[in-house]
């Protein structure tokens, strides 16, 4: 007979979450996404959901092959007054991608983003929700801002990524991380705190 009902707990019900949670972070983003819903098209309990994976944030780490947990080191930046953050934003992005184990891993994740739709979609929510969210709710400027300020900052970062870590374009390639604070860190607090010379719709 067929089985009915939800699933327990078992491997082939891990997959089923992953699946149902694949599909709904590339459809509805992650704010859209909820374990409710993702539970419900695995045909699970959201208790299971959370008994595999903990919490939203997790499973979609898993799902988009995050190479670390923002939470460990975003909170890191955050600590000091405003005026320097764009100085510990950066530093924070160049000591993940300097470290052999990180820096492998956020490298492909950023090619697997430009090659494919999917994985594009994952490498923006997990810039947009995970990392830059928190950066942003620091700084006090309209909420309206917000959006246009995160996205230049992530323009910043992964056209830093890119040059100096992936296409390897000298002589930044090569260039002392402390001489690359110095250079970049003054635009990205701009795009954090200054005036924007766009208008902000």
């Amino acid at each position: 007979m067929a089985r009915t009902g939800r699933r327990k707990g078992s491997p082939d019900t891990r997959d089923a979450i992953l699946e149902s949670a694949r599909a709904a972070f590339a459809e509805r983003g992650y704010d859209g996404a909820s374990i409710r819903s993702i539970a419900a098209n695995a045909g699970v309990d959201p208790a299971l959901v959370h008994h595999y994976f903990g919490s939203k944030e997790q499973l979609f780490l898993e799902i988009a092959g995050a190479p670390v947990d923002p939470g460990e080191f975003v909170p890191l930046a955050l600590v000091g007054d405003d005026a320097h953050l764009g100085e510990r934003v950066v530093t924070m992005f160049l000591r993940i991608w300097d470290d052999p184990t990180y820096g492998r891993r956020l490298l492909a994740l950023v090619r697997s983003g430009l090659a494919h739709d999917w994985s594009a979609r994952m490498l923006r929510e997990f810039l947009a929700a995970q990392v830059l969210r928190r950066i942003i709710a620091r700084i006090d400027v309209p909420v309206e801002e917000r959006p246009i300020r995160a996205s230049l900052v992530a323009s910043q970062m992964l056209g830093l990524g890119l040059t100096r870590y992936l296409l390897k374009i000298e002589p930044l390639a090569s260039a002392d991380s402390a001489q690359v604070v110095a250079m970049i860190a003054p635009t990205v607090q701009r795009y954090l705190s200054g005036p924007l010379t766009i208008p902000v719709s």
